[in-house]
């Protein structure tokens, strides 16, 4: 790890551990989910010392400066120490994961088909409200 290499961005972010391959990393980029002081930025961009990121991964939204660069993924200890998270974003983070929380599951979005029991419990659901619109008690 040293601060002279000339590294891209997509292969920074992939070093410091934010997505686990760099095509990942590269179309987040190209998504425009990661961004340099509030602008987009492509995946050849060079990241410098004290560069401040935002990278938006799921529900989090993380601003990070870095602090070393590197080209080569190592451990997760080590790519800690390439960069820095601002008080700021862990605020804003621990935040949201507390109004998710109190949200309770039932708000989250699904990304896959339902499994046979959760597409059972769908089913005694609507046929709950069914018969119960239709007059007669449940």
């Amino acid at each position: 790890m040293t601060e002279e290499c000339k590294v891209r961005l997509d292969k920074w972010l992939w070093a410091a551990r934010f997505f686990k391959t760099r095509a990942l990393a590269k179309a987040a980029i190209e998504g425009g989910k990661v961004q340099c002081q509030g602008e987009r930025c492509k995946p050849g961009k060079e990241p410098r010392v004290g560069d401040e990121f935002q990278v938006r991964q799921g529900f989090d939204q993380r601003t990070v400066v870095v602090r070393v660069l590197s080209g080569q993924r190592r451990s997760a200890a080590e790519a800690q120490l390439l960069y820095e998270e601002t008080p700021q974003s862990l605020q804003l983070r621990e935040e949201a994961a507390l109004k998710r929380k109190a949200m309770g599951p039932g708000m989250l979005i699904s990304e896959h088909r339902p499994s046979k029991k959760q597409r059972r419990q769908i089913h005694r659901f609507r046929n709950m409200y069914d018969t119960a619109s239709d007059g007669s008690e449940v």
